[in-house]
């Protein structure tokens, strides 16, 4: 996404590979909190990291690395570099926090509520690295609203995949975010679409593994509409930020090729 963003940017390689650099070590910090956090078994199909290494050892590592992230601020030669990392970083420890607030107190938010928590938790490394190219780039444009409504989209995306992909089931095991009692955006929506039917609130509570439990869960999600209310809502969100792209581009073929590039990036396949 950075590179497909650059071709709008054009910002200096030497900088681009310096952001792509902050960034990758702050997403793989973040996963690997993440995964002790949420007490998942698998990443990318295979066992997480703190199930091998230990969660001491882990933890120290994802600090670490956070740590040298920030040392690559100053080779971007500009001082508004670290208030931007420090700003995003708190939006993502935020948005974090609220996401386990809900869990660990089983409190329902509301779909605005889950919106907010997105950006600041998923929107905040799709900013983060626009931003800091905004920062070394000569265009006046401001790519962060757009960046908002794809962070959006990819988390609505992701909890759809979670309780519906046999790929996803295979890289992280089927219906994770029931186990882990998350409050997905499916999810959200099928208990308050009938507050008063506590059967998926009460699944979440268990954090189960058992399958047969999960299966009726995502038959409970399913029959109450709300697989269907996640494919039009991507479908909206998608549109909205077409629109956004279709306005940056402005007619120019060179810049709807990059619309078409970040659309495919976080398209719909397997949400239809």
């Amino acid at each position: 996404m950075i590179s497909a963003f650059n071709q709008w940017l054009k910002i200096p390689e030497d900088k681009l590979n310096v952001i792509k650099r902050i960034i990758m070590l702050l997403h793989n910090a973040s996963l690997l909190i993440d995964d002790i956090q949420d007490s998942s078994k698998l990443r990318r199909g295979l066992p997480v990291s703190h199930s091998i290494f230990g969660v001491a050892q882990t933890i120290n590592a994802a600090n670490y690395a956070f740590f040298l992230a920030q040392q690559e601020l100053p080779k971007l030669g500009d001082a508004l570099a670290f208030e931007i990392f420090t700003e995003e970083l708190l939006h993502l420890h935020r948005g974090q926090g609220m996401d386990i607030y809900w869990r660990d107190a089983s409190i329902c938010p509301t779909e605005e509520e889950y919106f907010t928590m997105v950006s600041n938790k998923t929107g905040g490394l799709f900013r983060l690295a626009v931003k800091l190219m905004q920062l070394a780039s000569e265009s006046d444009k401001d790519y962060v609203p757009l960046v908002n409504v794809l962070g959006v989209i990819f988390q609505i995306r992701d909890d759809y995949l979670n309780l519906q992909s046999g790929k996803y089931a295979k890289n992280k095991g089927f219906g994770e975010d029931l186990t882990e009692g998350k409050f997905s955006f499916p999810i959200i929506h099928s208990i308050r679409s009938n507050p008063a039917n506590i059967q998926l609130s009460s699944i979440l509570k268990q954090r189960t593994t058992d399958i047969d439990v999960k299966l009726f869960a995502v038959g409970y999600i399913e029959s109450a509409g709300s697989f269907e209310h996640c494919r039009r809502k991507l479908v909206e969100l998608t549109a909205e930020a077409r629109a956004m792209m279709e306005n940056i581009a402005d007619g120019r073929s060179e810049d709807i090729e990059v619309m078409n590039q970040l659309l495919g990036m976080i398209g719909l396949e397997g949400c239809g």
